[in-house]
């Protein structure tokens, strides 16, 4: 089965399995998939041990976080506003990451011996 007819010619049509194994197996989409990797599974790992240490320190370390750090804001407060903070600064690191590194590598791929065009290329980004 194909995820789209190739007979045309048509590079938007899809690929047929073939191509996407020739694909799968160049060294410039495993360079892509290893720098993707390299940023995605150590950062996931960083903020689920962060946000399981907010989680276990809430069950079982009431005191602590209960303690006022100004007026009526407690240590529990500021960890819950921090795991929204994390969460758009890891967005912001993923996002200026992607368009360094993982978009010239992106453009670097080919399929069937053209270059694929670089995400936003057509109009200057």
């Amino acid at each position: 089965m194909t995820t789209g007819s190739s007979e045309s010619g048509h590079p938007d049509e899809g690929l047929d399995n073939a191509a996407y194994v020739r694909l799968r197996q160049s060294p410039e989409f495993e360079r892509l998939r290893g720098a993707f990797r390299g940023f995605v599974f150590p950062m996931t790992a960083v903020f689920l041990a962060w946000y399981l240490l907010y989680v276990v320190l809430s069950a079982y370390a009431r005191d602590f976080m209960g303690q006022k750090v100004v007026g009526e804001i407690n240590v529990a407060l500021v960890f819950g506003l921090l795991q929204f903070l994390s969460t758009f600064l890891i967005a912001w690191a993923y996002e200026r990451y992607a368009r360094r590194r993982l978009e010239p590598l992106a453009a670097a791929v080919t399929v069937g011996g053209g270059a694929a065009p670089a995400h936003g290329e057509e109009d200057g980004e």
